[in-house]
C-alpha cells in the first residue's frame, strides 16, 4: 500500500485526497486530446474566414426582410478605409444574390459618389435601427453625389434595380453581423 506525503505529513489514505481530487478532474478534462502534436480541437470551417477570390475582402451574410420575404446576400465587407474609397469600382459584374456593406461604426451622414464604377447600383442607406431610410440610383460613372437621409450605420450596394425586382423599400429591416 502506498503512503501518501501531504504538506509534510504521512498518512496512508491523504487528508489532501477530497480537495485535490476535484482540481485532477478538471485539469485531465481541459488536457488536449489525442497524440502529442496532434491539435485538441480540430480548426471547423467557421473559424475560418471566407473572402470574396477577386477583392479579397472577407465575405458576411446580409438578409434584407421585405414584407413576408428575406432575401439574403453573400457580401462584401469593405470595413478598411481603403475598402470603402474602392468599393465597386471597376467592376464589370454583380450577381443577384451579391452585395457590398460599407460600415460605418458609429452612424452618421454618408454620401457616395460612382466614379469608375461601371454598374448601376442600388445604393442602401441603413439608419440606427437597422432599417432602410432611403434607396438611391448609383448612375455609373457619375460624380454626383447621393445621401443618406439622417445617420446611416451602413451603406449596402446590391445590382441596379434588384431592390424595385424584390420589393425591398425604406423601412425594411437589414440583418447582418460584424466580425470582431
Amino acid at each position: 500500500m502506498a503512503i501518501f506525503d501531504c504538506w509534510g505529513t504521512s498518512y496512508r489514505e491523504p487528508p489532501c485526497l477530497p480537495i485535490l481530487a476535484p482540481i485532477i478532474l478538471v485539469a485531465a478534462a481541459c488536457a488536449p486530446a489525442g497524440a502529442a502534436g496532434e491539435p485538441a480541437i480540430a480548426p471547423t470551417a467557421q473559424s475560418e474566414i471566407a473572402r470574396d477570390p477577386d477583392s479579397g475582402l472577407e465575405l458576411i451574410e446580409v438578409t434584407v426582410v421585405s414584407a413576408e420575404a428575406r432575401h439574403t446576400f453573400t457580401t462584401e465587407l469593405a470595413a478598411s478605409g481603403e475598402a470603402q474609397q474602392r468599393g465597386m469600382m471597376f467592376r464589370t459584374e454583380m450577381g443577384d444574390d451579391e452585395g457590398m456593406l460599407f460600415p460605418s461604426y458609429q452612424a452618421q451622414p454618408r454620401s457616395f459618389w460612382m466614379k469608375n464604377t461601371p454598374l448601376p447600383l442600388d445604393i442602401i442607406f441603413i439608419g440606427p435601427d437597422s432599417r432602410i431610410t432611403n434607396i438611391e440610383d448609383g448612375v455609373p460613372y457619375t460624380t454626383d453625389s447621393v445621401s443618406s437621409i439622417g445617420p446611416a450605420l451602413a451603406v449596402f450596394e446590391i445590382r441596379g434595380g434588384l431592390s424595385e425586382e424584390l420589393g425591398i423599400t425604406a423601412g425594411d429591416m437589414v440583418e447582418f453581423e460584424l466580425p470582431e
